[in-house]
């Protein structure tokens, strides 16, 4: 995915991306401060948010090979079995109980797969918004802030679940999270925002060891990233 001379206005906020390229196959890792416009940016990448001026190249991806999980996911007000499968049975297909099983056993939700979604745990939510959008095998996977509520041990699942998975199919990850750690440990690629602009991209390694950038040095210094 290439953005070029993005700008989008929403409130008192602008977000300028004067350039975008999002290696295929790749984890990028999207970090910055609050309020910087990851979470607008991911939207713009979504189709969800429309930029005022500049052009997206999705390069032939299609909405279906797109999605995006959240730090509030929404979830349909049914079991969570249902919740796994409805997006399967829209595309057309025909999931059986032996297919689902695998993804809700491997972190802790088969025996509440009758359970209403809505009364899962916070972390719970996220792990079944991740399976959702897992279980889907598209193309380009926006995970913003999903792991964040996770226990360590959950969160270090789902990295090896994401690694496992580009070991087979290569999918695109962009990857929102406030836990450096886990940005630093998974990334390719890093783009820092600041203040609504995109200040710098690169190998990950590189910035996040050896970064002469002073706006991102600065963010880095704040947040005590752990970078041995």
């Amino acid at each position: 995915m290439k953005m070029t001379d993005i700008e989008k206005q929403v409130g008192d906020f602008r977000l300028r991306i004067p350039q975008l390229q999002l290696e295929d196959g790749c984890i990028h890792g999207l970090i910055g401060g609050n309020g910087c416009g990851k979470t607008t940016l991911a939207k713009l990448m979504m189709g969800i948010l429309t930029p005022d001026s500049g052009r997206i190249d999705r390069e032939g991806l299609t909405g279906r090979e797109i999605t995006m999980t959240s730090q509030r996911p929404y979830l349909m007000h049914t079991s969570v079995y249902e919740n796994v499968v409805y997006p399967l049975k829209l595309r057309g297909e025909k999931p059986e109980e032996s297919d689902i099983r695998p993804w809700l056993t491997r972190c802790g939700l088969w025996k509440k797969k009758d359970q209403y979604a809505g009364s899962l745990s916070g972390g719970e939510r996220q792990k079944l918004s991740m399976i959702r959008a897992m279980i889907l095998k598209p193309k380009f996977i926006i995970v913003d802030e999903t792991l964040s509520n996770l226990d360590p041990d959950s969160v270090k699942l789902f990295e090896q679940w994401i690694r496992e998975i580009q070991e087979q199919s290569a999918v695109t990850w962009v990857l929102i999270s406030h836990q450096l750690s886990h940005i630093y440990r998974m990334s390719d690629q890093i783009h820092f925002l600041s203040q609504g602009e995109l200040v710098v991209s690169g190998p990950a390694r590189e910035l996040l060891k050896n970064c002469g950038e002073e706006r991102l040095r600065a963010f880095l210094d704040r947040e005590s990233l752990d970078r041995t």
